[in-house]
């Protein structure tokens, strides 16, 4: 294969970059390791940042962010909602801190509000009663996954071409430039050789990696953050703790739930990434001084995402390091068509991507302008069944007869899962259940699978989507994978619906005994 780009990445970073570059007429190729949203585009909070948190810590970064969550809310409505935010204190919070906050906000251009207390809490009952300070604020939340297959499914429209499930595997090198990247389907086994006139390493956390394997070096570290999804909705608004970036101080309304976190911790190997029990304990611990609910309400599951920071000098703090993008030009190794880009949060990512097209095109000798600020994000329809409670408003109303709910919790109707596998066979993608679930809101509710897991696995048999034991792992990994987000928050009502996972699946079909031990059981 041949291309002018070759992108190593396929996360929010790196199909934004394939879409800039398609926009200005680029040849170029994405290949992504895993599926798309496998990795930290997937695991966040999903929170466009007003810039407001960082404006005491980085205040150009405050600055990135209002200006670049203005864009897409222009831009791509369609996976936005307005929610706006409060920032909060209570009674042991940086005087000091709170003071200065909205001269802060000021200075970085950023909106910002003084709201009385008890007209606060008449809009967010849950908000702490003992709350000395509450600030108004342009905040928003973004869905991550419908984001992501949007951008993609755009780029692939203008021509891009995309490698899911594709490992890189090495370059081959020649007089200081990469001349051929191998890559490697990780299902079929198939050998990609891609020659591209510029290769840009998107990979998120294993930038590093990457960039060692042609010779080059990013300096980063890893940071584990752990994040909890309760059961239902608690505010309209997101919710910031008034004082300098820790744990468990942001609470992000995520369609019918919210989403609380995060805790910062290093990590030095990314093969094993799972929110723990004391993570857990920390979230609600600190979120609930602000928001006293935390305390009891039901947690349905914990998940954690690696946010890869670039090492600077000053290594003494995480919660302190940039947010900011850093866009590496690797001819300082002897590299003469390597880039990375690193850094940044999603509510960055298409500024980051902007960045890394100019340099890019610089070299190609390409002269057209970035179009990605001002051409809006199409909706693709099947990724539409990313939005929490679509159903409710069309479904509910005016359906095909036989157009049963596969996913209840979340009101998944068949004919929304036929419209992502069609997609997904266009488009020459592998499908079942995890893709599924990256696609949709499928197993993403209350139940976390246990019901709409072995219907959906039934539906695909019937679609010939699936043969032989297919199901049955594709079933165990689903679960497995849903599995290490509960663990951590079993108690009360989440206690009981995991036991009747257990007996629904252990008990009933032996899913947890190897193939060989089931037949014969």
């Amino acid at each position: 294969m041949q291309t002018q780009v070759l992108i190593i990445g396929g996360g929010v970073t790196g199909v934004g970059l394939a879409r800039d570059l398609a926009l200005r007429g680029v040849d170029c190729i994405l290949a992504e390791a895993y599926d798309l949203n496998a990795g930290a585009s997937g695991a966040n909070h999903g929170l466009l940042h007003s810039g407001c948190r960082y404006v005491a810590s980085d205040p150009h970064s405050a600055r990135e962010c209002h200006e670049e969550s203005s864009l897409l809310r222009k831009l791509a409505p369609h996976v936005v909602e307005e929610t706006g935010g409060y920032f909060v204190a209570v009674p042991g919070d940086d005087e000091r801190y709170i003071a200065d906050f909205p001269g802060r906000c000021r200075s970085a251009g950023i909106p910002v509000r003084s709201q009385d207390v008890p007209a606060a809490r008449e809009q967010e009952p849950e908000l702490a009663g003992n709350a000395v300070a509450v600030f108004e604020v342009p905040d928003a939340t973004v869905d991550p996954f419908h984001l992501v297959l949007d951008t993609l499914t755009h780029a692939r429209e203008l021509g891009a071409r995309f490698l899911g499930h594709t490992r890189l595997e090495g370059f081959e090198m020649r007089q200081g430039r990469v001349e051929i990247a191998r890559l490697r389907n990780t299902r079929n086994g198939r050998e990609y050789r891609v020659r591209a006139d510029q290769i840009v390493n998107a990979a998120g956390a294993w930038a590093g990696e990457v960039a060692a394997m042609a010779g080059g070096n990013v300096a980063m570290r890893c940071v584990k953050g752990t994040l909890l999804v309760t059961h239902d909705r608690m505010t309209r608004r997101v919710i910031n703790r008034l004082r300098p970036p820790g744990d468990g101080d942001i609470l992000v309304p995520g369609g019918t739930v919210s989403i609380l976190g995060t805790t910062s911790v290093r990590v030095e190997s990314l093969d094993d990434i799972a929110p723990t029990v004391a993570e857990v304990d920390v979230n609600v611990e600190q979120g609930s001084a602000m928001v006293p609910g935390l305390a009891s309400t039901r947690y349905i599951r914990a998940y954690a995402g690696v946010r890869p920071l670039l090492l600077e000098q000053d290594d003494s703090s995480d919660r302190n390091a940039s947010r900011g993008v850093a866009l590496l030009d690797h001819e300082r190794d002897g590299l003469q068509n390597f880039v990375t880009i690193t850094g940044g949060k999603l509510t960055t990512f298409r500024l980051m991507a902007e960045q890394t097209a100019d340099l890019v095109c610089a070299r190609l000798g390409v002269h057209a302008p970035c179009r990605t600020r001002t051409t809006p994000l199409p909706a693709a329809e099947p990724w539409r069944w990313n939005e929490a409670g679509l159903a409710r408003k069309g479904w509910l109303s005016e359906h095909e007869p036989g157009d049963v709910l596969l996913c209840e919790c979340e009101m998944v109707p068949r004919s929304g899962v036929d419209a992502i596998l069609d997609m997904a066979a266009e488009e020459g993608e592998a499908t079942g259940l995890k893709a599924l679930n990256r696609r949709s809101r499928v197993g993403k509710g209350a139940c976390q699978g246990t019901f709409c897991g072995l219907r959906l696995t039934s539906y695909l048999y019937d679609r010939d989507d699936l043969d032989s034991d297919e199901g049955i792992v594709q079933l165990r990994d689903f679960l497995e994978e849903r599995w290490k987000g509960q663990r951590p928050v079993l108690w009360g009502p989440a206690a009981a619906q995991a036991e009747l996972q257990e007996a629904l699946y252990c008990g009933l079909m032996g899913l947890e005994l190897p193939s060989t031990d089931r037949e014969g059981a």
